[in-house]
């Protein structure tokens, strides 16, 4: 486990909390989870499946500290579980040119429909779960799917340029 891969993660989970905490609720006190687009670039970019792992569990626990949604605690814990398990098995089996819209469309929907399936069993939910399916999932998906077109590139080209530099400093060792 390379620590620069272990900064990376932990700055981009901690860009997807401020980010997470300046949104505000759409629907039913519900927003948007963009440390998912954060945790998918972390899953999609860093190829140590230990770091994965970890930053799945490091933004289920962040998540779980930081929502607004009553008694989500436990909700955000699974659902980052699950989510983090399935984009994991989706960077292995789809070819690179379709890998980060459906990432976002899938790993957006996975995680909206296991949080507020979860959220139902342990405390019930605000509003019915198609009505908070179509007013704060699926907008959820669409935003996340572009933010992570959007910033994917960028996380690639920063990651690329670390690894560069951090080889062409060990051969100078």
């Amino acid at each position: 486990m390379r620590v620069g891969d272990l900064v990376l993660a932990g700055l981009m989970v901690g860009l997807g909390l401020v980010l997470h905490g300046v949104f505000p609720g759409i629907f039913a006190g519900m927003k948007p989870d963009f440390s998912l687009i954060m945790l998918f670039i972390v899953i999609m970019v860093i190829p140590d499946n230990r770091v994965k792992v970890a930053t799945g569990l490091a933004t289920a626990v962040i998540t779980a500290l930081t929502t607004s949604f009553p008694n989500g605690q436990i909700a955000n814990i699974v659902d980052k579980i699950v989510t983090t398990a399935v984009v994991m098995g989706l960077t292995g089996i789809l070819p690179k040119q379709l890998l980060i819209p459906a990432v976002g469309v899938i790993g957006t929907l996975v995680s909206g429909t296991v949080f507020l399936g979860t959220a139902a069993m342990v405390s019930g939910l605000p509003a019915a779960f198609l009505s908070l399916m179509a007013a704060v999932v699926l907008p959820a998906t669409a935003i996340n799917t572009i933010g992570l077109l959007v910033l994917y590139p960028l996380a690639a080209k920063l990651y690329s340029m670390q690894s560069a530099h951090a080889l062409s400093a060990e051969k100078v060792r």
